[in-house]
């Protein structure tokens, strides 16, 4: 399995594309705006199908290349059912940004929740409920990569946001505690934005949630 990360958008949210060339299949997390053509270079290098497209959260910087990608693939969206609103009419969004942004909606094809196994790319991955940056965070945990896929709910050093509507961070900062620092130590942590860390640095170290 490869990892790809692909920070794309207006204000360079992470994507992250796994492939899994010898079996020419390939999942994305996150489709920041104008995403496609960087996920469609390493699909055709590695001559892979996008077969998956999961999404953490519905804000629009994380959802914004989603319509994109599922027309120049077929990939199936996963999304948790808390952010059907946002996903659904991304329009509400423009309401507290100020400005239009040509929002597209996005058709998920199947809500995953607390507890659910995804089997991809030979592996199988945990989702994770997260809320408290947005009602429906959700991560997506891969044991055999020790890996999390968190959204915004984490990042390196810092948490998600949570003035914008349905935060809450006494929400965030008790599914920190309770869903992201119950993972091994040695999980690395793939946030929405910026670099990458693990659960026992933060565990350690974070100055907004302690563990």
């Amino acid at each position: 399995m490869k990892l790809h990360v692909l920070p794309a958008g207006p204000i360079q949210t992470n994507a992250y594309l796994l492939t899994a060339p010898e079996r020419g299949e390939a999942v994305l997390v996150d489709a920041p705006g104008n995403v496609w053509p960087a996920v469609e270079a390493v699909l055709r290098d590695e001559k892979c199908r996008l077969t998956e497209l999961w999404i953490t959260h519905g804000h629009w910087d994380h959802t914004q290349g989603g319509a994109e990608v599922v027309r120049r693939s077929g990939a199936k969206v996963r999304a948790h059912a808390a952010d059907q609103v946002l996903i659904e009419t991304p329009e509400i969004m423009e309401r507290f940004l100020g400005e239009s942004l040509q929002l597209e909606p996005l058709k998920v094809d199947a809500w995953v929740g607390q507890g659910d196994r995804l089997d991809a790319l030979g592996l199988a991955f945990e989702v994770r409920h997260v809320p408290g940056h947005c009602p429906g965070n959700i991560l997506f945990h891969c044991a055999a990569l020790r890996a999390a896929f968190v959204g915004d709910a984490l990042f390196a050093g810092s948490v998600g946001r949570t003035d914008l509507p349905g935060g809450d961070f006494e929400v965030l900062e008790a599914s920190i505690q309770g869903q992201i620092y119950s993972l091994p130590e040695e999980t690395t942590v793939f946030p929405g934005h910026g670099g990458r860390t693990t659960v026992g640095a933060e565990k350690a170290g974070n100055p907004y949630v302690s563990a």
